[in-house]
């Protein structure tokens, strides 16, 4: 899937994430977790593996009365809102057994003895007490330890359920599903039924799988009707047998009801409003990762794969779609129609999908489906994915597997866009480009196509075996999306978007509370936190690394021969390095590989030179390392190099293999520099003693092209991250920065802007507004030059976009805006805000917003619309984002991120997201992308004593509710961050400046 993340000014996320549906909210199976402090500084945080959280649960209902965020605001973010939330007892985890009848009275002797015996039971029980830290409660006592397997909850009718894990048993695995749904979109609900071939492959008593949020009518088992039991907080159903069911093939029928969702997961309803203001509704799926059961009783994890049957009743004024070309369809009478789709070849759950609109499309050898109003806007997406697929099916040697393709726009849709296969489903404006889209529009678009038609391969033809390598469906569709585009449509620049991807990647890994690529997966939140930038980002830079250490094509080699043994299967990740390692004998790929997939963070590495002797050393690089605990991580660094000798040809390029700790490279001749870490192919930073530092900075302020811009670009990444960690001296980024005057290649200066503009929102918010505005004086006459012209080049749109939006941000230009003149489309986001500025601007802007039908345009509007510096205005649009009523909520965390950038908006946005937390939850699951989006934008710009506390605070007291989210961990840290750069570097900055 493709989240929807922001790095910069341009969007992205995919994500995947990245990515935003409402799940039910999440709590512990204990009957109260307590409050605690967060503090990061002296502990490396873990997943949450041993705490069992389960969603389903019910909560309170929220209070819908407004709040006076106003008021609020003023107090300069003390908190106000630290509750704990009112959470329900769980079911008892086990049952007691209660015996009756009478006995006559017992002897003194055998008084005596049953005392003794009562003693030594009562001491082996404090015994286990202590040893299995159980908490005996009216709950009973969590399962903490395998020891307790015996220990079963309570299903919903009060039986004991015969299963205690989140993991399925793997004793029964689906063969096929045939599936019927009849969705009712008037009173939105739908009818259901199931038949499910099953295979028993060991003997068992029981079947056990997934179910969410339906009601079961009836269920048979090979023909008789079964009684089953439910376990909500898991979303598991169990049907038991009085006897084993020996070894083969059963055949399970279940029938039910339920509601289509409210949120954007599982069969969901959505809606839009036409051009004649006609409200049109449809409904859509999306099961990645865990929302397959809540449309159908389902075997609900990714190495259950099976094949599907599907058929569709709908009202005839619709259309159906699903991942297969569709058979026959019947005239059932009164209006409806049933849709049958062809099997499907074998899959996971969580990629199958349906469809009921009334979609136009338009098709080639793919097809491409839209709302009517919007049919002119899909030829670009058309095009585009019938050129990607021929690139892929000629890459990857294996011919895409399905007989169609649909690329579906859907109005409403929180995910920048998902990879069912044989049927995608996109955000409108991940997939749609009007006549006024700019360049960098299509790229984002080409980007998301190019990334969901990898996954095709990665993903759905080879899937992972669970959660836990996630990043082999992210990472590797991500690294395809920009070797695809670099090929097929290198006029984009997507080599200088993939630069900052490897820059954001690290940035995020540089945190102790980062995580290796592949980790522990237990729990539903847990599996939601996989989708960040380490599984799509930093998956995708250690597959660049790999590549660019291979030769003679040995990667597209080794991937061909992984596909081809592994398709329609599951894989971990040592199948893929196993399968490279065939095609490469020189070094082991996968001893190499296995050293960045099981490591969390990154090397440092420093490098110092003695005439043609060179000391390199390597260590885990931590922003925080003061803290951090005792590591002894070592990588295999397949170190790059150039000298002033040869430095810009790709043939310049070194090679060193650093494995140790320590390690000494003997350079031939005598040389003036040396600069690591060749275009920022690898993923690691690089460290110079204060000679090496000096050679370099002072060969690009003698001529900046001795080096490419993507090295330029690097150092300026480096050692402002070198800055921050505290091994150099502000004074010394700022030496470097001195060279900037003379840069013009949009690499190194978006990454220069970049990095000043976070410590310019830092001291923005600080009041340090004088010095703020100063930051940018190295980039007066570059901003000066540029125009208000037409630009064909995509790097020169987004180098103007970048210092253009800058300027109007500081006031540094006078522009007269005039929202009916022509504007360069890569510009209207920029003139929207300076526009925005003005009641008379802000309005025309909303009236736009509601009206237009070309969504590159509207998903620029409203980030002029949030970046208002007007109180009244900040929160009618914070509240009409959340509840959907006039701004989709799906938007809602592109809203907080806008908003926090201000002044006038951030303690605001961080007001309003403590006093709806329990309603943002509600819309957003927790650990989801959007909830770790919407948590770094409220709290990455604060950087004192108090806004730590309040934030520690107000986490602390969410409880199971958000309280162990990675990405709280990632916020305090962050604060901590902000705080000792503000601490260190602040009188540095003002003396400089």
């Amino acid at each position: 899937s493709y989240a929807n993340n922001q790095r910069a000014p341009q969007p992205r996320n995919m994500i995947e994430n990245s990515m935003f549906e409402e799940e039910p909210d999440v709590v512990d199976l204990a009957k109260e977790s307590p409050s605690y402090p967060i503090d990061t500084d002296d502990v490396v945080y873990e997943p949450r593996s041993s705490r069992l959280l389960v969603r389903g649960l019910g909560e309170n209902d929220l209070d819908e009365d407004e709040e006076d965020y106003e008021s609020s605001a003023r107090l300069l973010g003390m908190s106000f809102m630290n509750r704990s939330s009112n959470q329900r007892s769980a079911a008892s985890s086990y049952i007691r057994q209660h015996y009756s009848g009478s006995c006559s009275m017992p002897s003194t002797k055998t008084m005596v003895v049953g005392v003794v015996v009562l003693v030594l039971v009562a001491s082996m029980l404090m015994v286990l007490y202590f040893l299995l830290g159980c908490n005996f409660t009216t709950a009973g006592c969590q399962k903490t330890n395998s020891t307790m397997d015996s220990i079963y909850p309570n299903s919903t009718n009060g039986e004991l359920f015969p299963w205690a894990d989140l993991r399925l048993p793997c004793s029964v695995h689906p063969v096929h599903y045939n599936i019927t749904l009849h969705p009712d979109l008037t009173i939105m609900t739908f009818q259901g039924s199931v038949s499910i071939l099953v295979q028993v492959l060991n003997e068992t008593k029981n079947i056990v799988l997934h179910s969410s949020d339906m009601n079961i009518i009836k269920a048979t088992f090979d023909g008789k009707e079964v009684h089953f039991l439910e376990y909500k907080p898991w979303q598991q159903i169990a049907f038991k047998f009085p006897e084993d069911l020996k070894k083969g093939q059963y055949v399970l029928n279940i029938t039910y009801t339920a509601n289509l969702s409210s949120s954007y997961d599982g069969f969901y309803n959505s809606s839009y409003v036409d051009t004649n203001g006609i409200k049109r509704v449809l409904a859509a799926t999306q099961f990645e990762p865990l929302a397959a059961r809540k449309a159908f009783p389902c075997f609900d994890e990714p190495a259950f794969k099976s094949t599907f049957t599907i058929k569709m009743t709908r009202e005839s004024k619709y259309i159906s779609l699903s991942n297969m070309p569709k058979v026959i369809t019947t005239d059932l009478k009164n209006g409806l129609e049933e849709d049958e789709f062809e099997k499907s070849v074998n899959m996971s759950t969580y990629l199958v999908a349906f469809i009921v609109a009334d979609f136009i499309s338009v098709s080639k050898n793919v097809s491409v489906y839209a709302v009517p109003d919007k049919k002119e806007q899909v030829q670009y997406a058309l095009d585009t994915a019938c050129k990607l697929l021929e690139f892929y099916n000629s890459f990857f040697k294996n011919e895409y597997p399905l007989s169609k393709l649909d690329l579906v726009a859907i109005p409403d849709f929180l995910a920048g866009a998902m990879e069912n296969w044989g049927l995608i489903t996109f955000r409108e404006t991940t997939l749609l480009v009007g006549s006024n889209s700019s360049a960098i529009d299509k790229q984002l678009v080409t980007s998301v196509i190019a990334h969901e038609l990898a996954h095709q391969w990665f993903g759905n033809l080879v899937t992972m075996q669970w959660w836990n390598d996630l990043w082999l469906n992210e990472g590797f569709a991500t690294y395809m999306q920009y070797i695809s585009i670099e090929s097929v449509f290198p006029g984009l620049d997507i080599d200088t978007e993939f630069l900052n991807v490897r820059f954001k990647a690290l940035a995020k890994d540089a945190l102790n509370s980062s995580h290796p690529v592949s980790t522990v997966v237990s729990t539903p939140e847990q599996v939601e936190e996989m989708f960040d930038s380490v599984s799509y980002e930093k998956g995708a830079s250690i597959l660049l690394m790999l590549n660019a250490t291979l030769t003679d094509g040995e990667f597209q080699k080794g991937v061909t021969q992984y596909l081809q043994k592994y398709k329609l299967s599951n894989t971990k990740s040592e199948n893929l390095w196993n399968s490279l390692s065939q095609v490469r004998t020189i070094f082991n790929v996968s001893e190499m590989m296995n050293t960045w997939t099981v490591h969390k963070g990154f090397p440092l590495v420093t490098v110092k030179r003695s005439g043609t002797q060179v000391t390199l050393t390597q260590e885990h690089f931590l922003l925080n390392a003061e803290n951090s605990t005792d590591d002894s991580s070592l990588w295999h660094i397949p170190l790059t190099y150039v000298s002033d000798k040869c430095s810009v040809l790709s043939s310049c390029k070194q090679v060193f293999h650093l494995k140790e700790k320590t390690a000494t490279l003997k350079l031939p001749d005598q040389v003036k520099w040396l600069k690591f870490n060749v275009r920022s192919d690898g993923f690691y930073i690089v460290h110079y003693d204060e000679e090496g530092w000096k050679d370099l900075i002072g060969a690009l302020k003698e001529d900046m092209n001795v080096l490419s811009c993507k090295d330029r670009a690097a150092l300026i990444n480096n050692i402002f991250a070198l800055s921050r960690s505290g091994k150099v001296s502000f004074r010394q980024v700022l030496n470097l920065m001195d060279y900037i005057r003379n840069e013009n290649e949009t690499a190194p200066v978006t990454e220069a802007l970049f990095q000043l503009g976070q410590i310019y929102r830092l001291l923005d918010k600080r009041s340090e507004l004088d010095l703020a505005s100063r930051m940018t004086d190295h980039f007066g006459s570059l901003m000066e030059n540029q125009s208000w012209d037409l630009e064909t080049s995509v790097s020169k749109m987004t180098l103007r976009s970048a210092l253009l939006e800058m300027a109007c941000s500081l006031n540094i230009r006078n522009f007269c805006v005039v929202i009916d003149s022509w504007i360069p489309s890569d510009l209207m986001r920029t003139v929207f805000k300076v526009a925005a500025q003005t009641d008379e601007g802000w309005g025309k802007l909303l009236d736009m917003y509601k009206h237009s039908i070309n969504d590159p345009e509207k998903h620029k509007t409203l980030e002029a619309l949030a970046s208002t510096q007007d109180v009244w205005k900040i929160i009618w649009i914070l509240q009409k984002s959340l509840d959907g009523s006039e701004i989709q909520t799906q938007e809602f965390p592109l809203v907080i991120n806008t908003i926090c950038k201000s002044f006038a908006g951030y303690l605001y946005a961080w007001d309003f997201v403590k006093e709806n937390w329990d309603k943002i939850t509600q819309k957003f699951s927790v650990g989801s992308f959007a909830i770790q989006s919407i948590i770094m934008s409220a709290t990455s710009q604060f950087s004192t004593k108090t806004h730590l506390v309040e934030a520690q605070n107000f986490f602390s007291s969410l409880g199971t509710k958000g309280s162990q989210m990675r990405i709280v961990q990632e916020a305090i840290e962050t604060i901590k961050l902000n705080m000792r750069w503000m601490e260190n570097n602040l009188n540095t900055l003002q003396s400089w400046l």
